[in-house]
């Protein structure tokens, strides 16, 4: 890898230049580490399921660099590192989707009420009016199933060119001209959905500034490219849809996802042919890996060769990242395993804050359970179950809204309501 030069292109000096790639760095580490704290809080049953964007750090921090405010994205469930480089995603944030806390205070995407990792920005205030888009980065809702959120992408960065061309009036809020760009993002697997190819011939067609980025680490779960994509490459697939000299169409690059300056070259290629001519762009980051396995639901051990699993450790994208900032003498090997270390302790404290944020509210409700239970043991101390059920309860080291109804509920079935009145409001609550 060779030194970038786009602290030049962009007037701003070496210095300064060093200062972004270290935050560059800083962000990059401490997303793996959310990652890969997560996926043991999964484990440890605190989460149901985890799903996380490890080995897609540096592209999204690189198109980070060339998102700019007034842009939407339209993306997936990977792209945690590019909203925590945006400042829009904490890792407290992070956490408490994890464990589906309902407070927006804590978890502002959806208060616990998507899958983990789905991500989204609001368009309005609490009081209803339209926040002026133009003054912040935008994020359409993510949703689950592959693919869908490619038909949206075409429709973000087709209000863009209908903006440019009817030039309507007191649309400041919602455009700059036409010069937004709808940033899409997918994994290498999804792009076999009907929906991809359905929305990749629309922007084709329609022109829009529609830059799609195409995260591939070359397997679909456990399934490899050669079972999945033709030629196994989605680049060559859509060589057809390239532009020509005389005929219109997409630009089509492709680049390795662990190449910095690499990446940084191509996407500001990209957005340059997007925001100012809309000629949409297709960007094939080739050769990432993926070093947690594709969730937290299965071993990428047991489908992988142990040559591949030794490639991933080698041309791990932060790896390779850390490699090139000391090679051309950004900064030194002491200092980024600083920056190492700080990047678990910020992730294990936030861990541990967001658990207890999210377990206080329980907690106040087991007291509350535990008070009722107490008060039907004072009046019926031969109900020897009710005891014992309260000392289970009182066990769990961690417990959730689920296991309190759960030992409310299974109390009914032995408790005679008219033996007291505390167990007739008991039943009341459980029912």
């Amino acid at each position: 890898m060779t030194k970038s030069s786009s602290f030049t292109e962009r007037n701003i000096s070496f210095d300064e230049y060093k200062k972004e790639i270290i935050q560059d760095y800083k962000t990059v580490v401490l997303s793996r580490e959310c990652s890969i704290i997560g996926r043991r809080e999964v484990f440890l049953g605190k989460g149901k399921f985890g799903i996380f964007g490890d080995g897609k750090e540096l592209p999204q921090i690189v198109l980070n660099r060339f998102f700019k405010n007034g842009d939407f994205r339209s993306g997936y469930y990977r792209d945690q590192t590019l909203l925590m480089a945006q400042g829009l995603l904490s890792p407290d944030n992070f956490f408490a989707a994890l464990y589906a806390h309902t407070d927006l205070k804590y978890e502002p995407m959806s208060g616990g009420r998507q899958m983990g990792a789905h991500f989204l920005t609001r368009n309005i205030n609490e009081k209803g009016e339209w926040l002026n888009l133009m003054k912040q980065k935008n994020h359409s809702s993510d949703v689950s199933p592959t693919g869908s959120q490619m038909p949206r992408l075409v429709g973000l960065a087709y209000a863009s060119k209908i903006y440019r061309k009817l030039n309507i009036k007191k649309s400041n809020y919602f455009t700059n001209d036409g010069n937004e760009i709808a940033w899409g993002t997918i994994g290498n697997a999804s792009t076999s959905e009907g929906m991809f190819y359905e929305a990749i011939n629309a922007a084709g067609v329609l022109q829009i500034p529609m830059i799609t980025s195409v995260w591939d680490d070359e397997y679909g779960i456990s399934v490899s490219n050669e079972l999945q994509t033709t030629k196994s490459s989605i680049s060559e697939v859509l060589s057809g849809f390239e532009r020509t000299t005389d005929k219109k169409g997409f630009e089509i690059l492709s680049v390795n996802g662990w190449d910095y300056p690499s990446l940084v070259k191509t996407y500001s290629k990209a957005e340059k042919l997007a925001r100012i001519n809309h000629i949409p762009v297709i960007i094939h980051v080739k050769e990432l890996t993926q070093p947690l396995g594709h969730s937290s639901s299965g071993s990428h051990e047991r489908y992988k060769s142990s040559s591949r699993l030794k490639w991933e450790k080698e041309y791990d994208c932060i790896l390779k990242f850390k490699q090139w900032i000391l090679t051309n003498n950004i900064s030194d090997n002491k200092t980024l395993n600083e920056i190492d270390k700080e990047a678990i302790k910020i992730a294990k404290k936030s861990k541990i804050e967001s658990w207890n944020n999210y377990q206080n509210p329980i907690k106040a409700e087991l007291q509350k359970f535990n008070g009722k239970l107490s008060d039907i043991l004072k009046s019926n101390p031969g109900l020897t179950f009710v005891s014992e059920a309260k000392e289970i309860i009182n066990k769990f080291e961690s417990i959730g809204y689920k296991e309190i109804v759960s030992v409310g509920r299974s109390l009914l079935a032995d408790i005679n309501p008219n033996i007291d009145e505390s167990i007739i409001n008991l039943k009341k609550i459980f029912k």
